[in-house]
């Protein structure tokens, strides 16, 4: 009698080593070592100056954005303040590296640790408040830190800022564009990395719960508020990190960059990229920032046209204005964001040539 033989029709788990697999799939992990080659053996040699300076900017918003969805998308707890945690490690790493003379790959990571103690002190309020109340106080935290950066003057320089030194990496000099992408991407990587595997974690699995239900949560023996209070430092270590690579690639830092606007900014990063994806946040930022850029192109474009007084006053909140659209068509059509988008992208291309 003829033995039949099935063959498999999906990617099915048999152990919980397989279910620890970031990439289930041979098919992913060779598309994830042709998008390193790529990203690191091609862009950085096809780019301009001016493509790699936004390519950067990228990177550098990239992880502050990966810190805060783990915040926001999987734990629950809103801030405003993500764009002042931004400012402290640019700041911290600024001083460090001015005053305290640490060389750069201590500064950066060093900043982040101060950026995370500031985010703890004003995660403290998480233990009483939630959702719009804790916005509340995180808002406060946003003010205040802007206030600090501006009138501190003997520390943080004031409104005339600091004058960050070059970067140099075990005597690499990273004066250029190309040589702190590698630096930038390398530390991009290697956040998203830990980010991925912090949720795959009993630490990243608590989060969730918090954010699903809180009770719940706290009834099952999770202890809610230090699990809130580390979200609140890992998201600000992760804004912290990506602050001071942001001084040192600027090379010359201010308060003006690090106020409310940043933040709002960073919120609507993990709402066009998506809530609770770690790739959502990824492609947020990359949208907001390739949105920054079209619209100073476009604004400044209609400025030179020479457009009556009257235009020209319409057209300056033009940004403010297709950011607000584009949070609220991506929640009517798509809430889940750019990853949902990407998803059933990746699907139609598994089921093709049948539709989804």
């Amino acid at each position: 009698m003829r033995k039949l033989q099935f063959h498999p029709c999906g990617a099915y788990k048999t152990s919980y080593f397989e279910e620890l697999h970031i990439f289930s799939t041979d098919f992913g992990r060779l598309w994830m070592w042709i998008g390193i080659v790529l990203l690191f053996g091609v862009l950085p040699f096809i780019s301009n100056a001016y493509i790699l300076y936004v390519v950067n900017n990228m990177g550098i918003y990239a992880i502050a954005a990966v810190g805060l969805n783990l915040l926001i998308g999987f734990t629950g707890q809103i801030s405003l303040g993500h764009g002042a945690f931004f400012g402290v490690g640019a700041y911290a790493g600024a001083i460090l590296a001015t005053k305290a003379g640490l060389p750069f790959y201590i500064a950066v990571p060093l900043a982040g640790v101060m950026s995370a103690a500031v985010g703890m002190v004003f995660g403290l309020p998480s233990a009483r408040l939630k959702h719009l109340y804790l916005c509340i106080a995180t808002l406060a935290g946003q003010f205040i830190i802007e206030y600090v950066l501006v009138q501190w003057e003997s520390l943080t320089g004031g409104a005339m800022g600091i004058v960050v030194p070059s970067a140099s990496l075990f005597g690499i000099d990273l004066g250029n564009d190309r040589a702190f992408f590698y630096v930038i991407y390398f530390c991009f990587v290697l956040m998203t990395w830990i980010a991925v595997n912090l949720i795959r974690t009993r630490i990243g699995r608590a989060f969730i719960a918090i954010r699903d239900n809180d009770r719940a949560a706290e009834g099952m023996g999770i202890p809610i508020f230090p699990y809130k209070l580390l979200s609140f430092a890992i998201s600000s270590f992760y804004a912290g990190f990506a602050g001071a690579l942001y001084a040192y690639y600027t090379m010359s830092i201010t308060p003006e960059p690090f106020n409310l606007w940043l933040s709002i900014e960073y919120i609507a990063m993990i709402i066009i990229g998506g809530l609770g994806s770690i790739p959502g946040s990824v492609f947020g930022a990359v949208f907001i920032v390739s949105l920054n850029e079209i619209l100073s192109h476009l604004t400044e474009y209609l400025m030179n046209v020479g457009v009556s007084t009257g235009v020209a006053i319409t057209i300056a909140p033009l940004r403010e204005f297709v950011y607000g659209l584009a949070i609220v068509l991506f929640i009517i059509f798509e809430p889940k964001g750019l990853a949902e988008v990407w998803r059933i992208v990746r699907s139609s291309f598994r089921l093709w040539p049948f539709s989804y």
